[in-house]
């Protein structure tokens, strides 16, 4: 089922009880985020929150809106989210047809690309409101998520930017800092895509024009979190998602298009020669705060918002959060590229616990010796897998989202005298632990059993298992046996 809008996709969550509406005046300063917290840390992630009455504002709040795998499969539209990556491999990965029926046969693959393709419309929702003078941006109830925070930061909106040679366009998920009605800073990372489009436009001497689209289909705030390769345009992948294309309108005084159902859309730019500004502290997914940086700052040209808008936002924090659920859907939607990429693996796991980036749990039906430090080696390659700071590989058997079989075959099967090596790479700037700020240590274990040929001279122990024969009779019998 397609959302055409976010208010759309909250009453199909009302419908389905997975909404709570919450009357009490809260503040949007700490406040808000102490409500969404607290559900977030609730089993299977709590409800989605429409904070109807905020303090000093007659906009309404929505936060934990794809906080748990249910709600996620609601807005992305499929049960099994590994749906999703097959039709991203076929965009990433065509087959070059050999013969005129071939050709025949992938008219209908091809007609749903095309359908699937992003349509420019005159109009929209989203301009029901254009402010372009006496502009405000905290006339929103943005939030001051945590006690320390350098301020007031978006926290769900699709920043939109197109590379300044080849005009591609990169819708990515930043966190943006209110600096003053009319000024933002964009937290553009060194790893991320919006910071090379800023790279080069500082090399070319040109103006970059900005976006920030808040709400819509929540499809559209799940694609730009997601990790794709810098060629493949986000709300392509939207419309890959939603078998429909996402309607776009064009900017007033940006050369940018941007959803024409978005609840708000900034417009604005960022202007290369002039010097970075601090941006931060910040609360971030890691738990801790991140220390203040220099990042680019945005000028904002143009306000547009639907009549009586809704701020969605979101909280990060100390796991779990609400993206401990969109990342759960990166996970799943991107295991088939890794398996095109990779055949032996069986399943990975990157769990919310250790942030995404800290941990990666990989299972793979093993061929020959050395076998786990070559998908190690392999999966750091792969775009932002590269951050990830540990690789631990097990046997096909392993449940890699099962803590319990994985410290199991961890603790038993590794020597690491051995098993571990320490490599040096990228790392997520948000990580503290390191002594430059995007670089150090990598640690890749080898937990799979070891063979004679990786220098393990001993026989290598049998796991316990009931015989067949047993089991199938104690299956029979379980019912009868009064066990509850």
């Amino acid at each position: 089922m397609k959302h055409k809008d976010l208010r759309e996709f909250l009453k199909r969550l009302e419908r389905e009880g997975e909404l709570l509406r919450i009357k009490e005046p809260l503040s949007p300063i700490l406040e808000i985020t102490e409500v969404t917290d607290r559900v977030c840390k609730m089993p299977n992630g709590g409800k989605a929150l429409l904070f109807e009455k905020v303090k000093d504002y007659s906009t309404p709040v929505v936060t934990n809106l794809l906080g748990s795998e249910r709600r996620i499969k609601l807005a992305l539209g499929y049960d099994r989210l590994e749906d999703i990556g097959w039709k991203l491999y076929k965009l990433l990965r065509p087959e070059i047809p050999h013969t005129f029926l071939d050709k025949l046969k992938r008219l209908p693959e091809l007609k749903k690309l095309n359908d699937s393709l992003p349509r420019i419309v005159k109009d929209g929702p989203v301009r029901e409101n254009v402010k372009k003078e006496k502009i405000d941006v905290l006339e929103f109830p943005i939030l001051k998520c945590w006690p320390e925070d350098g301020g007031r930061f978006i926290t769900f909106g699709q920043t939109i930017s197109k590379d300044p040679e080849s005009g591609i366009r990169n819708v990515g998920l930043y966190r943006i800092q209110v600096l003053s009605p009319t000024e933002l800073a964009l937290h553009w990372q060194i790893h991320k895509d919006g910071n090379h489009h800023y790279w080069k436009a500082k090399r070319m001497g040109k103006r970059l024009d900005v976006a920030i689209a808040i709400g819509g289909d929540p499809v559209l705030s799940y694609v730009a979190s997601a990790p794709l390769p810098p060629e493949v345009d986000e709300y392509l992948f939207a419309g890959l998602i939603r078998e429909e294309g996402v309607e776009l309108i064009k900017g007033l005084t940006v050369d940018l298009e941007y959803p024409a159902h978005a609840e708000i859309v900034i417009e604005g730019y960022v202007d290369p020669s002039e010097p970075l500004v601090e941006e931060g502290p910040f609360g971030d997914h890691t738990g801790f705060y991140t220390p203040v940086d220099l990042y680019p700052k945005m000028h904002i040209t143009a306000i547009l918002y639907r009549n009586n808008p809704i701020y969605l936002a979101t909280i990060v924090g100390k796991p779990p959060q609400e993206d401990k659920y969109i990342g759960w859907a990166t996970e799943r939607i991107f295991l088939p590229l890794i398996k095109f990429n990779l055949p032996e693996v069986v399943d990975y796991h990157l769990p919310a616990e250790g942030c995404f980036h800290n941990f990666c749990f990989v299972s793979i039906k093993k061929r020959y010796p050395g076998h786990a430090f070559k998908v190690a080696y392999a999966l750091l390659g792969l775009g932002l897998m590269s951050l990830t700071k540990h690789i631990v590989v097990f046997d096909e058997d392993i449940d890699v989202h099962d803590f319990g079989q994985v410290l199991w075959a961890w603790g038993n099967n590794v020597d690491p005298a051995r098993d571990v090596l320490v490599l040096k790479g990228p790392i997520d700037v948000l990580d503290h632990s390191t002594n430059e700020v995007g670089f150090g240590g990598k640690l890749v274990i080898d937990a799979t059993s070891k063979w004679k040929a990786e220098g393990y001279q001993r026989e290598w122990p049998k796991v316990i298992e009931m015989s067949k024969e047993v089991k199938d009779k104690i299956d029979k019998l379980w019912d009868k046996l009064g066990i509850s």
